[in-house]
């Protein structure tokens, strides 16, 4: 019978029975599956934090490979205890893996440190994921001799199911049910099992009772550190979120797509509150100056017919509030991904009262959709729109990249009825000015003639449009445009078709599926890649 008890580079001859071999591959299947979830969740975090997914899962992924090949060449100096090496390994992956998020999040909020944290999480979690095969095959080996190239086989079938398995988990069962802090510490219990598993069985198979209640004890310490941070993660994520924000939150959620949080802060003036949007950390608006934005990016657009108004974005309602204020108005769709944005504008008040409850119109027709898979399935169809206003979120990532894009202008042309106007919102051209021409050149480039615009809005600076007509055309208002509105007049857009020199149109490329422009968030400002 073989022993662990000294635990040496001695390899016994005789097998000690499929039961441990189940075992090891049991614990092979849950390494490359909780491996996986942190890689994951390294980039979800990133792409959650600064936006830009491509960098986050290049550099993730790169240094993560990396690590795993030093990971198997220090696994090298621990064969010869390799039941204590990987009850190391896979505690200090729990730990380290486990409290990543939370961590992270400090060198974000706290520290300003998390990009450099960011790459040595990687490395380490890299490192401790390599070490765990080459450990777990000399176990394979000590208890059930076998061929190498079987076992490589065997152990290799498992990981690459176990990291099916994990890579799927991650987005359809996680995310949805446990979000990210939560989910990366339950994944981190699964370290911690597997690896009192293994010493279980394989301690008492040999009876080594000592060392197995030691075993014990250090997996449950490290179980009860994670459960303490599981207990309080919401106190935690509350404390660390606030900090991102300069006013008092007074909701967040997570929804399916993004971070939903809005603040409230005292101001001096006509308005005593100053109620803001972020999704992703990126403000929607502030309510305050909301209206410049929104008069600005609508009015002008709704200058000609208008019976039937598309909008595409604009969840949070104050677009549709600008469109509802026209008596000839007949209906307006609006497709929005995420309901949990539109339920917001709906029933919050904060924000319901601010959109004068703009989707309890009848006129108003809500769909749940990407737009970009909305438009695509318009195409060949007989909807048509008078108005189509495009109000989403800066392209700061590739999901929304493609709905600045010259083939999504392209299959918006014809949803254009005759006479019809297209308004885009086209970011800064103050703090990125080569990404706002882009999206004048990409409407442009999709057969469409172009007005670029801008307009001063003091909580983002300033800010610029583009209207789009099958026919050139110039800025002005409808002649029934309605009473009451605070900025737009003949002579702010008079001003706004003019830039000055240091922000005047400048050779840039057009945007593609293939190609994106993409904002990435500086020191510096936005910049354009």
């Amino acid at each position: 019978m073989p022993t662990l008890t000294a635990d040496t580079t001695a390899r016994p001859e005789a097998p000690v029975g499929r039961a441990m071999t189940v075992v090891v591959l049991v614990a092979v299947f849950i390494c490359a599956a909780c491996g996986l979830v942190y890689e994951l969740a390294l980039v979800t975090l990133g792409s959650y934090l600064l936006g830009s997914s491509i960098t986050q899962t290049a550099i993730v992924i790169s240094v993560t490979m990396f690590a795993m090949g030093l990971g198997a060449l220090f696994a090298k100096q621990w064969l010869g205890r390799p039941l204590a090496a990987f009850l190391g390994v896979e505690l200090g992956l729990a730990l380290i893996g486990g409290f990543s998020v939370p961590l992270l999040y400090v060198a974000f909020a706290w520290l300003e440190f998390y990009t450099p944290a960011m790459v040595i999480c990687a490395l380490l979690i890299g490192m401790l994921i390599g070490a765990e095969i080459p450990l777990l095959m000399e176990l394979l080996q000590r208890f059930r001799a076998q061929d190498p190239a079987r076992a490589v086989a065997n152990i290799n079938a498992v990981d690459y199911i176990g990291a099916l398995v994990g890579g799927l988990a991650f987005p359809f069962v996680l995310l949805p049910m446990l979000d990210l802090l939560i989910g990366t510490l339950v994944v981190a219990a699964f370290n911690v099992a597997a690896a009192w598993l293994v010493a279980l069985v394989l301690l008492r198979g040999a009876g080594e009772r000592r060392r197995l209640v030691s075993a014990s004890l250090a997996c449950g310490l490290v179980a009860l550190l994670l459960g303490g941070m599981a207990w309080k993660a919401s106190e935690f994520e509350a404390t660390a979120r606030q900090l991102l924000y300069r006013d008092p939150i007074i909701h967040a959620e997570r929804s399916a797509y993004q971070d939903i949080v809005v603040t409230r802060g005292a101001v001096t003036g006509p308005e005593h509150t100053d109620v803001r949007l972020f999704l992703d950390g990126d403000l929607q608006f502030s309510s305050v100056d909301e209206y410049r934005y929104h008069e600005m990016l609508v009015h002008p657009a709704m200058s000609g017919p208008h019976a039937r108004v598309l909008v595409l974005g604009g969840g949070d309602g104050l677009a549709l509030r600008e469109i509802l204020k026209y008596d000839d108005v007949d209906e307006v769709t609006l497709v929005d991904l995420d309901p949990a944005v539109v339920d917001l504008a709906r029933t919050f008040e904060p924000i319901s009262s601010l959109n004068e409850h703009s989707f309890e119109d009848p006129r108003v027709t809500r769909i749940a959709a990407d737009a970009f898979s909305w438009v695509r399935e318009q195409t060949g169809g007989d909807r048509r729109f008078d108005t189509i206003v495009v109000d989403f979120p800066d392209p700061d990532s590739t999901a929304i990249a493609k709905l600045y894009s010259e083939e999504f202008y392209g299959m918006l042309r014809p949803l254009m009825a005759p006479g019809g106007r297209t308004v885009v919102q086209s970011g800064s051209p103050f703090f990125a000015p080569d990404a706002f021409w882009c999206v004048r050149r990409t409407v442009a480039a999709s057969g469409l003639s172009t007005v670029p615009y801008h307009a001063e809005v003091p909580s983002f600076g300033d800010w610029g449009f583009v209207l789009a007509t099958e026919e050139p055309t110039t800025l002005s208002l409808d002649d029934d445009v309605p009473d009451g509105l605070r900025f737009v007049n003949d002579a702010t857009l008079g001003a706004a078709t003019v830039f000055p020199p240091d922000r005047a149109e400048r050779d840039v490329q057009v945007s593609t599926l293939l190609d994106p422009v993409i904002l990435e968030y500086t020191r510096s400002g936005w910049v354009g890649y």
